[in-house]
């Protein structure tokens, strides 16, 4: 034991070890984390030399553990802090906290109830729809009859839905009809909506949006293979990435550019970084920049380099992102990444053209 983790155990543990009683030889490996092995961390430790490094949310601990190589690899006598809750961030707890208080048992139709007609959910579509209509109302001097006429006729079906609308036997229809209400708005607002500011933050929202959901479904789907017993039946995995793509609006776009295969690998490529399907990553991504340049260039604010800064960012991590590679990174980790950086995207567009008290 080093003099700098025998001081830091005797201020934090008073003289204290903290891993006493911590099993003897070696358990299952699985380290995860997010762009844990960056040349970034390797380099500020050999530049800097630290004997301490806090490490603020580490999750299992897989760019601890690398920075701890690094130091010892170096010589140093250091320690790394490890500080987490390990309870993850907000939006991966928020939906099952919130489930489980309002549904202790937990039943499937509890889920689809809590989904689809819970007003106290902010992620149920009943509760979108409501603030969709709020919205149109605080905007409707902006927004064309068409639109108007629409959403409230949209609104009030969904607003009128009861327990019997949402059994098994009539959900399939019903999700058919509110996904076919959502595309009518968007044909609508494609065909009525005058192209001023106005239009530019909707198609921005609208495409980081569908990025961020792109992301998502892919991290879930392939936890859910992930997970699959050892054995799998591959025609089974088959299935379930048609299930993915049909939810994505994007079977038949996909056949026609991979008529044979339906593997992981084809189906990354095709939903990450294909330029012409409209819900690829890259075509949304690339998409957001042009609308920031042409917003810049038309409504100039003070602020506005900063949005297109953190979209660079972001389109620098969809380029040259080979399969090998971003397997070896991790799939999990790669895409917790580009929703991260989804994230920082969208907070500099609200802070540049919305936050009135930032400075520029």
């Amino acid at each position: 034991m080093g003099e700098v983790s025998r001081h830091v155990r005797e201020k934090l543990w008073r003289g204290g070890d903290p891993f006493a009683g911590l099993r003897d030889g070696p358990g299952a490996v699985d380290e995860q984390g997010w762009n844990s092995h960056h040349p970034y961390l390797s380099e500020a430790i050999a530049t800097q030399r630290p004997g301490v490094v806090v490490e603020v949310g580490v999750w299992k601990g897989r760019s601890t553990l690398f920075m701890a190589n690094r130091m010892r690899d170096l010589g140093l006598d250091a320690v790394v802090i490890a500080v987490d809750t390990w309870l993850g961030a907000v939006d991966h707890w928020r939906d099952d906290a919130l489930f489980r208080e309002r549904y202790p048992n937990a039943s499937g139709a509890d889920a689809v109830r809590f989904y689809l007609l819970d007003t106290d959910n902010p992620t149920s579509i009943r509760y979108a729809m409501r603030a969709a209509y709020q919205n149109a109302r605080t905007l409707r001097p902006l927004i064309s009859t068409e639109m108007w006429a629409q959403i409230n006729v949209f609104n009030k079906e969904i607003v009128g839905l009861g327990p019997s609308d949402i059994a098994a036997s009539r959900l399939s229809p019903l999700c058919g009809r509110i996904k076919d209400g959502c595309h009518t708005h968007a044909g609508l607002i494609e065909a009525t909506f005058y192209r001023d500011q106005g239009w530019y933050f909707y198609q921005l929202g609208k495409y980081l949006e569908r990025a961020d959901q792109t992301t998502r479904l892919l991290d879930i789907q392939h936890h859910l293979l992930l997970s699959a017993p050892d054995g799998a039946n591959p025609r089974a995995d088959r299935i379930e990435w048609q299930v993915l793509l049909r939810a994505a609006a994007g079977y038949h776009a996909f056949r026609r550019v991979s008529p044979r295969s339906t593997n992981l690998e084809a189906v990354l490529g095709f939903m990450l970084f294909d330029e012409a399907f409209p819900r690829s990553l890259r075509l949304c991504v690339r998409t957001v920049g042009a609308l920031l340049e042409r917003l810049r260039q038309t409504y100039p604010v003070l602020r506005s380099s900063k949005p297109l800064e953190c979209h660079d960012e972001l389109d620098a991590s969809l380029t040259d992102r080979s399969f090998a590679k971003m397997i070896e990174f991790g799939l999990h980790d790669y895409l917790d990444l580009l929703q991260q950086q989804l994230g920082r995207l969208s907070n500099a567009i609200t802070r540049a053209y919305f936050d009135l008290e930032a400075t520029p």
